[in-house]
């Protein structure tokens, strides 16, 4: 049995918005069983566009009954059923939103008729509720009003059933499907395809257009996380509704996800991604030599004057990394600007700094130990490769830097043998350096292993 539900709110958020209006059918497939409507005062004031899109006024829900009056119709007639609207989603977390409110829970199987209707009738110019049934001669009496809708619903229901003939039906309510997870315009069959591996995917719009890039080490749990979750805020809904197809590339390990990920997001300028549109980066790490020949690093906001050693979005990321140095090569604090003192610091006076801060360190002996430790910072100009993981087992990835500027990646032959480091740039795609990008090399090369990384 199927509940046909479908609602009218004070607006689109479920968190904030309240339902104005419900109806339920009940139908066996075939014919309705049973039937319930009512308007339900929301409790707070209806704005006027609600007003005037659904002619449901505040007087009308002055004198209705509250959610709470009705919920127990509302559980008899769906406990037990599918749970079937247009666009499913939408009408369910607002009920669901309903029920917690009142310290109550609310489960049901779901079944979006939108999404039915693309695999049963995949040649529809448009799948909104409207133009469906005006294709189908299904009339819809009282439109925007919560009977309306789910009357014409129940009839675009039952003509699905008959025309469904490869099983669709059946599929989509076991419970590993995951059709009621997926937005409304994704066809099924491409989720199906995305790979468990590492690498970056893209949703697109009707057009074919790039809306949002991400990168994943495994593409498909990665994407479901996006259609996971109750919330149905306006972004969201617009987010899920606009994505009419996804597509995917893998790419072998984390490394080349993240700076293809990053290329594609400059290139296409998706319209839902937020990061490395952006990229402010305000804090720098300096080095200089003091009057006593000793080497010192301060951090101060990036100037167009000054050329830093390592560049970080906010102070205290600048300050955390500065700190690690300090306490991985036993560096002076105070000489790399993290303490304030007239003397020695006080890392000195409990024995973790060697005295370069009151001379009793060498200037030798403390900048020998001040270069290793900044010899990867990111504004250093080497050269090297970075060796990964490729796309299969026979592969391997590559990721060339010359003179501090990124080349570019590629991949290869596991089994290739080479003698120069640098022959390996004739095996990877060309791509654009950018602050990204260095911060992208830079967070790799300070965890890498040093059997990754070959300097030329």
């Amino acid at each position: 049995m199927y509940a046909i539900v479908d609602i009218e709110t004070t607006g689109g958020n479920s968190i904030y918005h309240r339902i104005i209006e419900i109806a339920i059918y009940i139908t066996d497939g075939q014919q309705i069983i049973d039937e319930y409507q009512t308007l339900i005062n929301p409790e707070i004031r209806i704005p006027p566009y609600i007003i005037a899109f659904t002619g449901i006024s505040n007087e009308m829900v002055e004198t209705a009954p509250i959610f709470e009056d009705v919920i127990e119709r509302i559980e008899e007639l769906t406990h037990g059923k599918i749970f079937v609207a247009h666009n499913v989603n939408f009408d369910y977390s607002f009920i669901k939103k309903e029920y917690y409110e009142l310290g109550k829970t609310f489960r049901r199987k779901k079944l979006c008729t939108v999404r039915f209707s693309r695999n049963i009738l995949p040649d529809m110019p448009s799948y909104g509720l409207g133009n469906l049934c005006d294709e189908l001669g299904i009339p819809i009496h009282n439109r925007h009003r919560a009977a309306g809708d789910a009357r014409a619903t129940v009839e675009l229901f039952h003509q699905l059933i008959e025309k469904d003939e490869t099983g669709f039906l059946e599929y989509s309510l076991k419970r590993d499907s995951k059709e009621a997870l997926l937005p409304p315009n994704l066809p099924r069959e491409q989720f199906d395809e995305l790979p468990e591996e590492n690498g970056i995917y893209i949703f697109h719009d009707e057009k074919g257009n790039p809306i949002y890039i991400g990168k994943a080490k495994n593409i498909k749990d990665r994407v479901a996380t996006h259609f996971a979750g109750n919330t149905n805020t306006n972004s969201r809904r617009l987010f899920l509704n606009s994505i009419f197809g996804v597509s995917y590339e893998v790419c072998g390990n984390e490394l080349i996800s993240l700076l293809y990920e990053s290329f594609l997001i400059k290139k296409h300028w998706p319209r839902f991604n937020r990061s490395q549109k952006k990229v402010e980066y305000n804090y720098g790490i300096y080095q200089y030599e003091d009057r006593n020949g000793y080497y010192r690093l301060t951090v101060n906001k990036v100037s167009r004057w000054e050329t830093p050693v390592a560049t970080f979005r906010h102070l205290s990321e600048a300050r955390g990394y500065l700190g690690k140095k300090v306490r991985e090569f036993e560096l002076c604090p105070k000489l790399c600007g993290l303490q304030k003192a007239p003397h020695e610091c006080y890392d000195h006076k409990i024995g973790t700094c060697h005295g370069a801060c009151c001379g009793q360190e060498s200037t030798q002996e403390y900048n020998s130990r001040f270069l290793r430790a900044t010899e990867n910072f990111s504004d250093v100009k080497k050269s090297f490769c970075i060796i990964g993981q490729g796309r299969s087992r026979d592969e391997k990835s590559i990721v060339v830097v010359e003179e501090g500027c990124y080349l570019g990646f590629g991949y290869l032959d596991s089994s290739l043998q080479f003698t120069r480091p640098n022959e390996l740039k004739d095996y990877i795609d060309s791509f654009p350096d950018n602050p990204d990008v260095q911060k992208i090399l830079n967070g790799y090369l300070r965890k890498s292993s040093p059997d990754q990384v070959i300097a030329y």
